[in-house]
């Protein structure tokens, strides 16, 4: 089939809107350029779509419905073919539109219900954020992840920095590792190089993004990784002995160490407006030890959500994402 045959444009590239000639079904079409340009680039564009296809069917992770590879000898670009989603989150946040309560509980449990799924297949999304916000277009994140339709209907996607869960530590990571999903929306672990990064770190991601919904603007607005994390403790506090040990990297100890102390700021005082409820859910998800953050199944449990809260509608995977792919580095092979 030919994406630019079958189906016609209305926008343009590379995020076009377009109807399916035969059916009229509205579409959006992304297009893919440089792909192999770099192995790096190649890698990403071949993660993502191994793991849509992976997860392919769930309600809140976006679908590919087509796609289109040119000549397999020459091709540099990919289209693919998904589902029309009229806005990200973040533009909703940004919106003059009013917000309620339900609007949040509604968009925190459909990423919820997503997240589950995509961490049932011992997958990290790694990059979760409302959309393209300015510190994501300035050069740190790839763009829209959370996409939302006329419905308030919710779709997780752009999976180019997701990776496999393991509990082995990673003793190569560095003090202030440099990291590339969107620094307003990372977890300190990261930061800090934790022994391992867990699952934890996508629930801290969905803190900022539900503190996010609540007050309209991001929470943690660093200029770089050391006002990130000093922006988190001014908010946290100052973290206990018992977690600063399980910080991987002395230095990183050292650093926070050598920091006045500082004290937790209530979160009603920081969202005045919002429930009790849910602040504290607020509460478990930016917890700033992983190993006490709430779970994506302890969240969709949690009072805030149980207007929506149904275990058997939310489904897990039925088996684990190979990520065996990534120890192959010639894009030749990619190709094929």
């Amino acid at each position: 089939m030919s994406c630019r045959s079958n189906y016609f444009f209305s926008l343009a590239p590379p995020h076009s809107a377009a109807k399916a000639v035969e059916t009229g079904q509205e579409v959006a079409i992304k297009k893919v350029t440089k792909v192999f340009e770099k192995s790096i680039l190649a890698k990403r564009a071949l993660r993502e779509l191994k793991l849509l296809r992976h997860f392919n069917g769930h309600e809140n992770i976006t679908a590919i419905l087509d796609m289109e590879l040119p000549s397999i000898t020459d091709f540099n670009e990919i289209y693919l073919v998904q589902e029309l989603m009229e806005a990200d989150l973040h533009q909703i946040i940004r919106s003059e539109q009013p917000l309620t309560d339900s609007h949040f509980q509604y968009f925190v449990y459909q990423i919820c219900r997503g997240l589950k799924y995509i961490h049932s297949a011992n997958v990290l999304h790694r990059d979760l954020k409302p959309g393209e916000t300015r510190e994501a277009c300035i050069g740190v994140g790839i763009g829209r992840n959370l996409l939302v339709n006329a419905d308030c209907e919710l779709k997780i996607c752009d999976f180019g920095l997701a990776r496999g869960f393991s509990d082995v530590p990673d003793n190569s990571a560095g003090f202030m590792t440099e990291y590339v999903a969107t620094r307003w929306y990372r977890a300190p672990e990261i930061m800090l190089s934790f022994k391992s990064y867990t699952k934890a770190i996508d629930m801290w991601s969905v803190g900022c993004i539900f503190a996010e919904l609540l007050g309209g603007k991001p929470l943690f607005k660093g200029r770089d990784y050391v006002d990130q994390l000093n922006q988190i403790l001014n908010v946290l506090g100052t973290p206990d002995d018992a977690t600063l040990k399980r910080i991987g990297s002395e230095r990183a100890q050292l650093y926070i160490r050598s920091l006045p102390k500082t004290k937790k700021v209530p979160w009603a005082k920081l969202y005045p407006k919002a429930s009790p409820v849910a602040l504290d859910l607020l509460e478990k998800l930016l917890t700033f030890d992983p190993a006490a953050r709430i779970t994506v199944e302890e969240a969709l449990g949690h009072p805030y959500l149980e207007a929506y809260h149904d275990v058997e509608d939310e489904p897990s995977h039925d088996r684990h994402f190979d990520f065996s792919f990534e120890a192959v580095e010639s894009i030749d092979e990619m190709k094929s």
